[in-house]
């Protein structure tokens, strides 16, 4: 019986990745004949079958732009560049998406240290720096024990060094896990979609317009009320805005 359900389970399997290989190629094909619309339903339909790639989702996003789609645009490719984070022809065409958006968000500036620090913890995921935590204690309790049983004073010198080295590194990486994780759980990125939305001051259509903004903006959702979201731009201004507004990536 076991047998029986590999086996149908491996066809199953093999009939829908043929099934969305020929509907990724369909598509494709309606692409390079100007069919963009068409090529764009064929691969939401991959999407929908529960299949994702940077591929596809970077051939969605150019569909959409020559469609004139920016905000759809911009959140496809950024759904892609999550994916292939260091593709050059994703960050260029998302460049390119971006120049046509409406708003200019100028974030706010960062002190040196700020920079540093930024591209130290980014240097790593908060798992990597997890992994350096755990082999920087290994490290340490190898050398302190090294350090403690040696019998010449050189020696007791060079594992002591070098064991407090590897406190340091621990220290270091478990700040940047731990940060990390912590940008990782609240990083929730999204595009506005509509052609044009008011950001107000409380969760209410009747409140005070705080600014407005346009499709294709990037925000992060710092707050749910039940149909509104608080969103933070990178300039730090703030506001509620209608979920129905937003597509988080």
């Amino acid at each position: 019986m076991k047998r029986v359900i590999c086996m149908l389970a491996f066809f199953f399997s093999f009939f829908g990745n043929a099934q969305n290989n020929a509907l990724f190629e369909q598509g494709k094909q309606q692409y390079n004949n100007d069919k963009f619309q068409e090529a764009i339903t064929n691969w939401n339909k991959i999407i929908d079958a529960g299949e994702h790639s940077a591929d596809l989702y970077f051939n969605i996003a150019n569909a959409h732009y020559k469609l004139n789609h920016i905000g759809p645009s911009i959140y496809y490719y950024e759904k892609a560049l999550q994916l292939s984070p260091s593709d050059d022809e994703i960050l260029n065409n998302l460049a390119f998406a971006q120049n046509a958006t409406i708003d200019a968000i100028e974030p706010l500036p960062k002190t040196f240290f700020a920079k540093w620090d930024e591209e130290l913890s980014s240097f790593l995921t908060y798992e990597g720096w997890a992994w350096v935590t755990a082999i920087s204690a290994l490290l340490f309790t190898v050398l302190f024990l090294g350090y403690y049983f040696a019998g010449y004073a050189t020696r007791k010198r060079l594992f002591f060094v070098s064991s407090m080295l590897c406190i340091i590194v621990f220290l270091l990486a478990f700040s940047m896990s731990f940060r990390n994780y912590g940008k990782h759980i609240n990083d929730r990125p999204a595009i506005v979609f509509a052609e044009s939305t008011e950001v107000k001051s409380e969760a209410k259509m009747k409140s005070e317009t705080a600014f407005t903004l346009h499709e294709g903006t990037k925000v992060q959702v710092v707050a749910e009320d039940g149909d509104w979201k608080r969103i933070e731009l990178a300039d730090g201004k703030d506001g509620w805005i209608p979920a129905s507004d937003l597509k988080q990536l």
